[in-house]
C-alpha cells in the first residue's frame, strides 16, 4: 500500500521520458564504440544509469525543502572545496584539470557544483517570497556566489561547463522577479562582449589572441573562419558531414566509426544519432526534450513554494543550455566547447548530475501538496 502510494505520487511521465533518452544514449554510445577498442561502454553506461538511479529516487522521496535551508550553504562550500582541490590534486587529462579520482570512478566536481550552486541561489530568492529583488541587497551576492565557481571552473580550463552556469543564472534571475531594466543589461553586457570578441578579431588578432586561451582561440577562430585553418575546424566540418549524410531515415557508412569526429561517444554523440538516424532520429531525440522541458515547466507553475519553483527553473536553464550548445555546436550554430548532452553522452559525472537534478525535479512534485497537509494539522491543532 505505502510503495503503491509513492508510484502514484511520482511523475510517471518524466520517468518514462528519461527512460527513453537512456535507451537512445545506450543505442548510440553502443553505434559509435562497435568495432572499437571501446566496444562494451554502453554497458557500462546501463550499469552507471541502474546506479545512479538510487540517489535519483532517494532525492525524489526526500523533501526538497531540506535541501534548501542551511545545507544548501554546506553544499556549495563543499562544490567549492572540491573545485579548489581539483587545482591541487586533479587528474590532468588532455591538458584539462578537471577530474577527481575515487577509485576506478572520475568525478568532475563541477558538474555536481552547479547543482549545489542552484540549490543556494533557489533558497535566496525564496526568502525574497516573490518580491522583487534589489541590486545590492540580492543581485549582487547572487552574482558573486555564481561566479566564484565560474571563476575556478574557467581555470581548469572549462569554458563549456561555465557557461552552464551562466543560463542557470539567468533564468532563475529572471523567475525571481528581476527588474525588466536589469534583466535588459545583463543581455546587453553579454551581445557587447560578444561584439567585442568578434570586432577584435577581425580588426586585432594579435590583441585578442592575448586575451583568450589558446583553445579558446582556435575554437573562435574554427567557427568564424573555417577555411583559414582546415586542421582547427576538422572536428566541426566532419560532425556537418556525418549529420547530413544520415540523410532522413540514417546512413550505414559509418563515417564516425573512422575516427574522423573525436569523442562521438560523449561530446560528439548528437553526430552519431544524426548519422545513424537521420532526421528523423535527430527529431524524436529533440521532442523527448521537449516533452522533459514541458513537464519541467507544469512543475514550475504547480508548485505551491516559491523557492521550488525557483529551483525546478535553475536545472531547466542547466539543461535548455546544455542541450542548445551541444547540439548547436555540431551543426556550425555556436563555437565548438566540451559539453556532454543530458543523459545520451557517456560520462558519469555529467549522467549522476542529470539525475541528481531530476530527483530533485521529482521531490518538488512529490511534494508540492505538503504545504496544504501542514496547514491543515496547524488548524486542527488549534481548534483542539
Amino acid at each position: 500500500m505505502f510503495i503503491t502510494h509513492i508510484i502514484s505520487k511520482l511523475d510517471k511521465s518524466m520517468l518514462f521520458i528519461i527512460l527513453c533518452l537512456v535507451a537512445i544514449g545506450t543505442i548510440a554510445i553502443y553505434g559509435a564504440t562497435v568495432d572499437t577498442n571501446l566496444e562494451g561502454l554502453h554497458i557500462s553506461y546501463l550499469y552507471l544509469f541502474g546506479a545512479f538511479c538510487i540517489p535519483m529516487l532517494v532525492l525524489a522521496l526526500l523533501d526538497y525543502k531540506v535541501l534548501l535551508g542551511k545545507i544548501s550553504y554546506v553544499l556549495y562550500g563543499i562544490g567549492i572545496g572540491m573545485l579548489v582541490l581539483v587545482k591541487f590534486t586533479g587528474e590532468n587529462i588532455n591538458g584539462a584539470v578537471r577530474w577527481l579520482s575515487i577509485g576506478s570512478f572520475q568525478l568532475q566536481p563541477s558538474e555536481l557544483a552547479k547543482l549545489f550552486t542552484v540549490l543556494l541561489i533557489a533558497h535566496l530568492l525564496g526568502k525574497r517570497e516573490g518580491a522583487q529583488l534589489r541590486i545590492v541587497q540580492d543581485i549582487l551576492p547572487i552574482c558573486i556566489i555564481f561566479m566564484i565557481p565560474i571563476i575556478l571552473i574557467m581555470q581548469q580550463p572549462d569554458l563549456g561547463t561555465s557557461l552552464v552556469f551562466v543560463g542557470a543564472l539567468l533564468s532563475m534571475l529572471w523567475m525571481g522577479n528581476i527588474r525588466s531594466l536589469y534583466m535588459i543589461l545583463f543581455i546587453s553586457i553579454m551581445i557587447i562582449t560578444v561584439g567585442i570578441i568578434l570586432w577584435l578579431y577581425y580588426a586585432n588578432f594579435e590583441l585578442l589572441s592575448k586575451i583568450v586561451e589558446p583553445h579558446q582561440m582556435s575554437r573562435i577562430q574554427s567557427f568564424l573562419d573555417p577555411a583559414s585553418d582546415p586542421d582547427k575546424s576538422w572536428h566541426v566540418k566532419n560532425a556537418q558531414y556525418a549529420i547530413a549524410l544520415g540523410g532522413l531515415t540514417g546512413s550505414d557508412v559509418s563515417f564516425l566509426r573512422r575516427g574522423f569526429v573525436p569523442y562521438a561517444y560523449s561530446d560528439s554523440i548528437y553526430a552519431v544519432i544524426g548519422e545513424e538516424y537521420g532526421f528523423l532520429g535527430s527529431a524524436v531525440l529533440l521532442l523527448l526534450y521537449f516533452l522533459l522541458i514541458y513537464r519541467m515547466v507544469h512543475i514550475v507553475k504547480d508548485s505551491r513554494e516559491l523557492a521550488g519553483s525557483y529551483l525546478v527553473t535553475g536545472l531547466i536553464g542547466m539543461l535548455v543550455f546544455q542541450i542548445f550548445v551541444n547540439i548547436g555546436m555540431h551543426i556550425g550554430l555556436v563555437p565548438l566547447t566540451g559539453i556532454s548532452l543530458p543523459f545520451i553522452s557517456y560520462g558519469g559525472s555529467s549522467l549522476l548530475s542529470n539525475m541528481i537534478a531530476i530527483g530533485l525535479v521529482l521531490s518538488v512534485k512529490f511534494h508540492k501538496n505538503d504545504i496544504y497537509i501542514d496547514e491543515l494539522k496547524t488548524t486542527l491543532l488549534l481548534h483542539k
